[in-house]
């Protein structure tokens, strides 16, 4: 099963930094988050990452090489031009089972097996994998109401109050046939993807997440990636067991007519 890992954005959120570092390269620990990356996916049972470059695509490619150093085969996908979040995928052949897509600067607890059997379960096209997400306002919120002369109205408030609300991971199982919505050298972001599959009849399915997860692309978020990262290492490479991950490979080589 092969995974393609979005490594082009500029990470403008992440200046001055990544004025001279892509934002895959920025280190948490002593390592790239990028790296972490291709480790958990080569631990979950992935053969081959391919790796969607743009920025400074030069200092990726030079440091993960053909990925024989990380016991992965490694190769890109090179932009010329800015796709978006799902447009690098109409520009890259082989992808003809089901596969991984991913950004390239999450940092979170394997989720991969787990991902994959609710994929296989639910036979959706594209699974996304979820968290939910709190925000905390600091103000009272008013609700409010207008009156027959237009005047505005408080019908009530509720103080510092938190929601939440199930955010996309940025991670994702797509079948071959999703590909038959995306357009070679067009620019095309998840959002519309998934808005074209649910046009289509084509079911999507969500998989929860409850774990850790951190999205590095704020400056704050990155800080705390690195400090939860140093805090317990090994927690974000710990291997999957042996017999889920080979149950999912015959499940999925059956699911692709025994393509392994």
């Amino acid at each position: 099963m092969k995974a393609v890992v979005l490594a082009g954005g500029h990470g403008a959120r992440l200046e001055p930094y990544t004025r001279v570092l892509p934002k895959p390269l920025l280190p948490v620990g002593n390592r790239p988050i990028l790296e972490i990356i291709i480790d958990q996916l080569r631990d979950a049972g992935v053969s081959e990452v391919v790796l969607a470059t743009g920025y400074l695509s030069g200092l990726i490619e030079t440091y993960f090489g053909d990925g024989r150093a990380l016991g992965i085969p490694i190769s890109y996908a090179r932009e010329a031009q800015a796709l978006g979040t799902i447009g690098p995928l109409g520009t890259i052949g082989g992808l003809d089972e089901t596969f991984i897509l991913m950004n390239g600067d999450v940092l979170t607890a394997p989720i991969y097996a787990d991902l994959l059997a609710e994929h296989q379960r639910s036979g959706a096209v594209a699974t996304i994998a979820t968290r939910s997400q709190q925000i905390d306002v600091d103000y009272g919120v008013l609700e409010l109401g207008s009156g027959d002369d237009g005047t505005r109205h408080v019908r009530g408030i509720e103080e510092k109050p938190r929601y939440s609300w199930p955010v996309s991971m940025g991670i994702y199982i797509f079948e071959p046939s999703v590909l038959a919505y995306v357009e070679s050298d067009r620019r095309l972001d998840f959002p519309d993807l998934v808005k074209r599959l649910i046009a289509a009849g084509q079911p999507v399915a969500a998989y929860e997440h409850d774990g850790y997860w951190m999205d590095i692309g704020q400056l704050h978020h990155l800080e705390t990636a690195v400090r939860d990262y140093e805090g317990d290492a090994a927690d974000f490479a710990r291997k999957v067991e042996v017999e889920k991950l080979e149950a999912l490979r015959t499940s999925i080589t059956t699911h692709n007519g025994g393509r392994a």
